[in-house]
């Protein structure tokens, strides 16, 4: 359990939150293309918006909603948007609220992650109902008497081809990795020895049977999907290490490293770990041996991450910052800025027709219960 009730709640807000950072300055390279704002449009969509995904198979946009908290709050549902004009087509309603999400377009599942109940729930994406929920763990009696999670959730991958789904449970006494197959919709292991910390980064090479997570350590973890146990771990400058996107062609990780005072507290808090970089970076690290092999500067409190291999771009949103940020892959020069403000979160591609697509949350001067947006660029 938790060491007290202060880092408890701490910690279900930054997993809610996928992030919680703090504002800083930032001085783009004279260089740097800014971006036409008719590139982007975006529509207000719902409450509590949290990742999404596209769909080339439905030609759709599935986006998690949770509805937000308090008296206030709307319903817990996944939208599912029409891809040209962000108009919600459908709303399919869950029990559970939703934050993060995975699409395996495949075999029509969207798997969605309810953080606050430690499960997940499985959408199914050509009838747009919800066809099960998956418990990833029970509750436990702490010291004070009362039942909870130990550990709550963040982030899912899935691999459609081998019927496996794999999702980060974070605890501060130990982050782990639930192991599920899809086909059962059962737990088969939940791995241990991420780290006694928050485990936020989660990425997927199915072909090398590895799957790279982080945590508030400035560790990068890798996990055989074959051994079922901790491969390999490194330490590194990331010292708040969030989101990764791996190249598949090659040997690079790429990982938002935020620099948020708030997450600077809680890490200070929850395991004494002393983070002094300022973050607000990329780091590129090769996979295989933890070697730094280069730091991109970001706008402020970097978060969500995605690389489009093909075209050589990398695309970050800078939370705090309200932008995205286009880099090209190879050389690390940032290409383009595109203005989402306030707060974007998550990003989904639209590889046909290289359209971005992006959730953006609302900041403390909105009205409470207003709805938040998703965000369509035209890249």
């Amino acid at each position: 359990m938790y060491r007290n009730s202060v880092i408890r709640s701490v910690a279900l807000a930054l997993a809610i939150s996928l992030s919680l950072g703090a504002p800083s300055a930032f001085a783009a390279d004279q260089a740097t293309a800014s971006a036409s704002a008719s590139a982007v449009e975006r529509k207000a969509v719902a409450q509590g918006l949290y990742e999404l995904a596209f769909s080339p198979k439905q030609n759709a946009v599935f986006v998690a909603s949770s509805g937000g908290f308090g008296d206030a709050a709307g319903p817990s549902q996944v939208l599912r948007l029409n891809p040209e004009t962000l108009a919600v087509e459908t709303a399919i309603p869950l029990e559970r609220k939703a934050f993060g999400v995975v699409l395996d377009d495949a075999n029509d599942r969207l798997y969605v992650g309810n953080t606050v109940d430690t499960s997940v729930t499985v959408v199914d994406t050509a009838t747009n109902k919800s066809v099960g929920i998956v418990q990833l763990m029970e509750k436990k009696v702490g010291k004070d008497g009362k039942a909870a999670y130990t550990h709550d959730l963040r982030e899912l991958v899935v691999d459609g081809a081998n019927s496996r789904l794999y999702v980060t449970g974070h605890s501060g006494e130990g982050s782990v990795l639930f192991v599920v197959d899809t086909q059962s919709l059962k737990v088969i292991n939940t791995i241990p020895g991420l780290g006694n910390a928050k485990a936020p980064g989660l990425a997927l090479d199915a072909k090398t049977k590895r799957v790279y997570t982080s945590n508030l350590l400035a560790e990068v973890v890798t996990v055989g999907t074959d051994s079922g146990k901790v491969e390999q771990r490194f330490k590194v400058s990331a010292e708040q290490p969030m989101n990764i996107a791996l190249d598949p062609a090659g040997k690079r990780l790429f990982v938002t490293d935020q620099g948020s005072e708030m997450i600077r507290k809680y890490q200070a808090s929850s395991s004494g770990f002393e983070s002094k970089h300022p973050g607000q970076r990329v780091l590129v690290l090769d996979r295989t041996t933890g070697k730094e092999l280069a730091s991109i500067p970001t706008d402020a409190g970097p978060l969500g991450i995605l690389l489009d291999a093909p075209r050589k771009r990398l695309y970050v949103t800078n939370r705090d910052g309200g932008t995205v940020t286009a880099y090209n892959s190879d050389t690390y020069k940032q290409v383009a800025t595109y203005a989402v403000p306030t707060h974007p979160n998550s990003l989904a591609l639209d590889a046909k027709k290289n359209v971005l697509y992006v959730t953006v949350k609302n900041g403390d001067s909105e009205p409470k219960g207003s709805e938040e947006s998703v965000a369509r660029i035209a890249l």
